[in-house]
């Protein structure tokens, strides 16, 4: 069926008695695919800040282990607007350093003193500026967020620790969530990196993700973010550029992540066994560069 043009107008969700921020909090929170930046899950509204404040909201991307900091203003930017996103964005970078955070600023104008002042933190402030536009159609509203600043440059931390998605969970947990048969996967990548891993790794159990570590030590050697239906394990290589077209050339699903630092390939059911040779490679250089390191 053809696409039928529907007449519109810009409106001020600002002018608008009906909606508030608290109401544009509730959309995003329904359906956090509307901001375009992932599949992000919300881990909590209204923070509370040391010093005092509220965040808006705080949003995280478990795979990619960022947290992005959301502050919402109806109207236009202003100073104290700018200031309060930059603190709360520190404010949760020094309390949880585990993870990469990036600020995000949401208002209906974006103004030009705002985009000269970011500029001004260039290369040290990973920051995401998006502008909100209100669209009425007859009785019906349209919210179309557009990114107009994306300033991310973020440092790569070793260790994931701190946060919601930290919290232990058992083995169950996670059966129950993805199915036993996906996680024997991960029994099956700690049995080959235990064959050259010293002392012995053992497999734990978060709320956001299962790890491979050594016992009583905070640093993961390995990564797994299980799904239903395949399981992604993060890598880390010295040469994590080179494993990309090695890995795809046998048809295995690869991407750099962490900013080029990681290697993640997709493993479904039968993958392991039928590239073996190759994953046991990938897995005993991980291995063994994280004991050297």
């Amino acid at each position: 069926m053809p696409l039928k043009y529907v007449k519109h107008q810009p409106v001020s969700l600002k002018s608008l008695p009906d909606f508030s921020e608290v109401w544009l909090h509730d959309q995003i929170c329904n359906d956090t695919s509307i901001l375009e930046l992932g599949e992000l899950a919300v881990v909590e509204r209204e923070r509370p800040q040391a010093g005092g404040g509220r965040l808006d909201l705080l949003l995280s991307n478990a795979e990619d282990g960022i947290r992005y900091e959301v502050e919402i203003m109806l109207g236009a930017t202003d100073p104290s607007h700018i200031v309060r996103t930059i603190e709360y964005w520190d404010n949760e970078r020094r309390r949880y350093p585990a993870y990469d955070h990036v600020a995000v600023i949401i208002a209906e104008q974006i103004t030009a003193r705002f985009l000269n002042v970011i500029g001004l933190f260039a290369g040290s402030i990973p920051i995401i500026a998006v502008q909100l536009n209100a669209l009425k159609s007859g009785d019906q509203l349209i919210l179309d967020f557009v990114k107009i600043l994306d300033q991310r440059q973020l440092r790569v931390d070793d260790t994931e620790v701190g946060g919601d998605d930290e919290q232990d969970v058992d083995r169950s947990t996670w059966d129950a969530k993805v199915g036993a048969a996906l996680m024997k996967i991960c029994d099956r990548v700690a049995q080959i990196a235990n064959e050259v891993a010293e002392p012995q790794l053992v497999l734990k159990y978060k709320k956001g993700h299962v790890a491979l570590s050594v016992p009583g030590s905070f640093f993961n050697v390995l990564t797994f973010f299980p799904k239903k239906s395949f399981l992604p394990v993060r890598f880390r290589v010295a040469n994590p550029e080179e494993w990309i077209p090695r890995l795809s050339e046998a048809g295995i699903d690869a991407e750099l992540k962490r900013h080029g630092t990681r290697v993640q390939v997709r493993l479904r059911n039968g993958d392991l066994e039928q590239h073996e040779s190759l994953f046991r490679e990938l897995i005993h250089q991980s291995v063994k560069e994280k004991a050297e390191g």
